[in-house]
């Protein structure tokens, strides 16, 4: 019996990808991949961007299956890997997030809110520096606690905490100038 046929036995998709199951490691693409794009997407709002990040963060996922130890540990190392490969591409490329008028909008069911206040905090969050705007992603978009953001990005919890709080005043401000 192959490596593959015994540890097919398991459902657990991870356990088959780690043993060379094709099909495994599609599984945990398809289950991850929406999470990937959407923090490349939120953080650079430009598509092919997003999808070229994604595709490379799987590629990485690929390499470093072997140390991967669980789900919750994948979903972990996901969200750190798109981070970190977010903020290093921006500063590599030293290049200013797409305008929210060059960027498609993502098609989802959202609750009825004012689309001006909207429009107007995408485009405020847009010119955040890129860390602040990666932590103001992690937060309200993936619904992270800071503890969560610090295990990601590895900075202590108050460190988190400081730059959501200058993100914050510096949205505020910004809004306030625009009344």
């Amino acid at each position: 019996m192959t490596a593959i046929a015994e540890v097919a036995a398991f459902p657990d998709p991870l356990v088959r990808a780690r043993a060379g199951d094709h099909e495994a490691f599609a599984t945990l693409v398809r289950e991850h991949q929406s999470m990937v794009f959407s923090i490349a997407w939120r953080f650079f709002r430009d598509r092919d961007r997003a999808d070229e990040l994604a595709q490379d963060v799987f590629l990485q996922l690929y390499r470093c299956l072997g140390d991967i130890e669980s789900s919750s540990h994948l979903t972990h190392w996901l969200r750190q890997v798109t981070s970190r490969r977010c903020i290093d591409q921006t500063r590599r490329a030293r290049l200013r997030p797409v305008a929210l008028d060059e960027a498609g909008e993502l098609q989802t069911a959202a609750a009825e809110s004012d689309p001006f206040l909207q429009k107007k905090l995408q485009e405020l969050v847009a010119d955040l520096p890129p860390l602040q705007r990666l932590m103001v992603t992690l937060r309200y978009q993936e619904d992270l606690d800071p503890s969560e953001i610090g295990g990601i990005v590895q900075m202590p919890v108050n460190t988190v905490k400081s730059h959501l709080h200058r993100a914050i005043v510096a949205l505020r401000n910004k809004l306030r100038k625009d009344q």
